[in-house]
């Protein structure tokens, strides 16, 4: 049954985020979500016996995927959607992005640093290319829904406070780092002849916390999914061995841990990846690692916000050339679930008390990753891979390298200029 519509997506999934939000900050009705090991990741069947292959756990997946499933459909209802088949469809998908959850959590994969959102990608991309997307599950995807949900909830999970850990310079190299790298990137897909929409989502990946900004991106100027997904696969098969060599090309340099540390938060663009290759140049690297890489990930509002009202105003200046856009045509085109993103920043980071924000903080993490896995399981099963390369005859790929070379080059500069030149331990 189709009800009529009475909310658009981006009103819709403002307001499932922020109720999802309430619900774990400020009650207990919300099901706690499955495990699949520890943090290390899950090595063989003894742990798998003991930790997920467990009555408890079972009740917990089942818990959760009602939950999920319920706001969904809440969703769906709100938007005037066809019900039946997102009761038909959400189930598959819900069970494949517990695929991908399983297969990311073991600790070969842990090691490497690698994102469940990749498996959720390429479990999609698999089913599409090879086994073909069945139409009755493609009836109930909504893979922009659920990322924007993810994204409302993210917000409540970067702290303003995080930023101030880092220190003047912390903060100084984050800035600057930003706004280069991303001028920089844009600039050089435009020259090589990269469409705008793809150009802004590279910018964003490269310069600022890659998944989550390129998601962010997408999402701010309604980018096509398929150009998200290629740019998400190249932020993850890039990682790699960044994540690899750059520690070792730091030892070979010399440079001091807290240099080391602010190179490899500032340049790698994912947080399990910094996470990784902080961990094999040691604790003080990690330390700084991850702080200057949660400076550039507590940007991400900001340049969200920036992004939003730059793409608006060019979208409704191209419907009129004679008249400039007016306020009411660009909040009209303005992403209003990049609000609710800003506003659960906020409240988390300056009227939410630290140990709350901090307990509510990580089971809100864990639900917006799911919410994001569900996304890009559904990209996936909308994707042809012959599309991804293919795109532009390879240019975005050469930009994204260009761009990157480019992020790790002004990074050290600037690492070693602050915390090699000018840092103390007592700054």
């Amino acid at each position: 049954m189709t009800t009529p519509k009475k909310l658009n997506e981006d009103w819709t999934s403002t307001i499932i985020g922020v109720v999802l939000i309430l619900l774990v900050a400020a009650t207990t009705f919300f099901p706690e979500m499955p495990k699949f090991g520890p943090k290390t990741g899950w090595n063989g069947w003894t742990v798998l016996s003991t930790e997920v292959f467990t009555t408890g756990n079972t009740i917990r997946l089942v818990m959760t995927f009602l939950y999920f499933l319920l706001f969904a459909l809440i969703g769906a209802w709100m938007m005037g959607k066809n019900l039946k088949s997102i009761l038909i469809s959400f189930p598959v998908i819900f069970v494949l992005s517990m695929g991908a959850q399983f297969v990311a959590s073991s600790g070969s994969m842990k090691n490497l640093g690698l994102e469940t959102v990749l498996f959720s990608l390429l479990i999609g991309l698999f089913i599409s290319n090879v086994l073909k997307t069945p139409a009755w599950l493609k009836e109930g995807m909504q893979s922009e829904f659920y990322i924007k949900i993810g994204l409302v909830m993210l917000g409540a999970t970067i702290l303003f406070s995080e930023i101030m850990k880092a220190g003047l310079y912390g903060v100084l190299q984050a800035i600057v780092v930003v706004m280069a790298v991303w001028y920089f990137a844009f600039w050089i897909a435009k020259k090589l002849k990269v469409d705008e929409e793809l150009s802004i989502m590279l910018a964003s990946a490269v310069s600022i916390c890659g998944v989550s900004a390129a998601i962010a991106t997408a999402g701010a100027i309604k980018g096509d999914s398929k150009k998200l997904s290629y740019v998400i696969s190249l932020v993850l098969i890039v990682a790699i061995p960044m994540m690899i060599l750059m520690p070792l090309l730091a030892k070979w340099m010399n440079l001091t841990p807290e240099v080391t540390g602010a190179w490899l938060g500032g340049s790698i663009d994912t947080t399990g990846a910094v996470v990784a290759s902080g961990t094999i140049a040691g604790d003080i690297a990690l330390k700084f690692s991850t702080i200057i890489k949660f400076s550039q990930n507590v940007l991400l509002g900001v340049a969200a916000f920036i992004i939003s009202i730059f793409w608006s105003y060019r979208q409704a200046g191209k419907d009129n050339k004679a008249e400039k856009p007016t306020l009411s045509v660009i909040w009209e085109r303005f992403p209003k679930f990049v609000l609710g993103f800003i506003l659960a920043s906020l409240v988390f980071s300056f009227f939410v008390d630290p140990e709350t924000a901090k307990s509510a903080g990580s089971t809100i993490k864990s639900y917006q990753s799911l919410w994001f896995n569900l996304a890009f399981i559904c990209i996936g099963l909308e994707t042809r891979f012959s599309d991804l390369v293919k795109l532009d005859k390879g240019r975005p790929l050469y930009a994204f390298l260009l761009a990157q070379t480019f992020n790790i080059i002004i990074t050290l500069i600037i690492a070693y200029l602050l915390f090699g030149v000018l840092w103390t331990p007592e700054a």
